[in-house]
């Protein structure tokens, strides 16, 4: 199982998740030769300190603690810039933001919600992806973007909720 699918699990070390994602924007923005700002490091390190999605005004906080303009427009321009470049995911049905763990990778995207603590997980489903573009095909219909937001309950939150 990869790393960023612990996260329903107790013993998993969050701070590993935080350094390789910190690690990969580094890497990708270099190889893309993109500027990495310090804004758009923080939001991204700040949507990486949970597996919980965050919604653009749960960042303002962060940027205003470390001397930024903490101004919405800010927010969602760095947002922009993590989701362009695949390093974030937009959650529609929260409206929130969750950390890709595999941003070098072209993927459809899918979660797993829980309902109870939030905590979300990037699973693959590239086999529910390709039935979904096979149906729409047979339809006529062009797809531009999928994503399958599943909610639920964790297995933390069924053992300490029997």
């Amino acid at each position: 199982m990869p790393e960023y699918q612990l996260a329903f699990r107790p013993e998993h070390d969050h701070k590993d998740c935080i350094e390789h994602a910190l690690s990969d924007a580094r890497n990708l923005c270099e190889e893309r030769n993109l500027r990495f700002t310090p804004i758009r490091e923080l939001v991204l390190k700040t949507i990486w300190q949970s597996h919980k999605p965050l919604g653009a005004y749960e960042l303002l906080p962060s940027l205003a603690e470390a001397g930024f303009n903490s101004a919405p427009p800010t927010v969602y321009r760095a947002l922009e810039f993590l989701q362009e470049q695949g390093l974030v995911h937009r959650i529609a049905l929260l409206n929130a933001f969750i950390g890709c763990p595999h941003p070098s990778e072209s993927h459809e995207s899918s979660f797993l919600i829980c309902n109870q603590c939030h905590n979300t997980v990037e699973i693959e489903t590239a086999d529910i992806s390709k039935a979904v573009n096979t149906q729409a095909k047979q339809l006529g219909f062009i797809p531009k973007e999928q994503s399958i937001e599943v909610l639920g309950i964790c297995p933390e939150c069924q053992r300490e909720n029997p």
